[in-house]
């Protein structure tokens, strides 16, 4: 009965699982998407001004860095946040299953028959549960955490830092390879194709309906390129 138990109480909480999984994946797809996006804005912008292909690579590049090491930073800074949160969770159930250890159990009990046990089985695999390993079997079902899988801050930033990294050399590349009279036609072209594509994978690992989501991804890009190239272009004309 315990395994059974155990099965349920495991599904969705555990970081290890299918839900943690796609919270990554779509994690990568957004972090590309802004590489994308912040990337393709700068040296369109550039490119309104001027069409030297060293300006378009330093303000390029300048970007994808800036923004990589943002988004880096951004995450650690979250996710250590989150996982001292976790740590100092565990602590105080730590605290408590030795305090009070029956209260603890109740409260077990109470939580596995608010799943759908009945209060007999609740408190036969709360039982079980405890007695296996009782700081785990209150984490997993009140916290929703695992206690050897906690949060990794150094994780979370490299996996951003890549996604960016990864999205914003497609606007680069796309800017500084082409001769000058096609370049930005084709950096657009490639833009709003992988911003199709960042669209509809995001949609699909959210189980949304793909179009609405390729759509808002597509004008919002071909209104970021749009404004900063039309102020490159404003600033290019006045000599700045």
């Amino acid at each position: 009965m315990s395994e059974t138990t155990g099965g349920e109480t495991h599904d969705e909480p555990h970081p290890g699982g299918i839900g943690t999984r796609l919270n990554w994946l779509r994690a990568a797809v957004l972090g590309a998407n802004d590489g994308i996006v912040s990337t393709a804005g700068i040296v369109v912008g550039v490119a309104g001004a001027t069409d030297s292909r060293g300006a378009l690579l330093t303000a390029g590049l300048a970007g994808l860095l800036a923004g990589s090491m943002s988004m880096a930073a951004g995450e650690y800074v979250s996710v250590s946040t989150q996982r001292d949160s976790e740590k100092a969770a565990l602590a105080v159930e730590k605290r408590e299953l030795r305090e009070q250890p029956e209260a603890e159990l109740d409260e077990l009990t109470r939580m596995l028959a608010d799943r759908g046990l009945s209060e007999e089985v609740a408190r036969e695999a709360a039982v079980q549960l405890t007695e296996r390993d009782a700081l785990r079997a209150h984490a997993r079902v009140e916290l929703g955490i695992d206690p050897d899988e906690l949060t990794n801050p150094w994780q979370a930033a490299g996996a951003s830092f890549l996604a960016f990294t990864g999205g914003a050399l497609l606007p680069l590349l796309a800017i500084v390879l082409p001769p000058a009279s096609a370049r930005l036609y084709v950096t657009v072209f490639f833009v709003l194709v992988a911003l199709t594509l960042t669209g509809w994978w995001s949609a699909r690992l959210g189980a949304a309906a793909a179009g609405p989501a390729m759509t808002r991804n597509v004008c919002g890009g071909a209104l970021a390129m749009a404004v900063t190239y039309a102020a490159g272009s404003a600033l290019g004309a006045a000599g700045v």
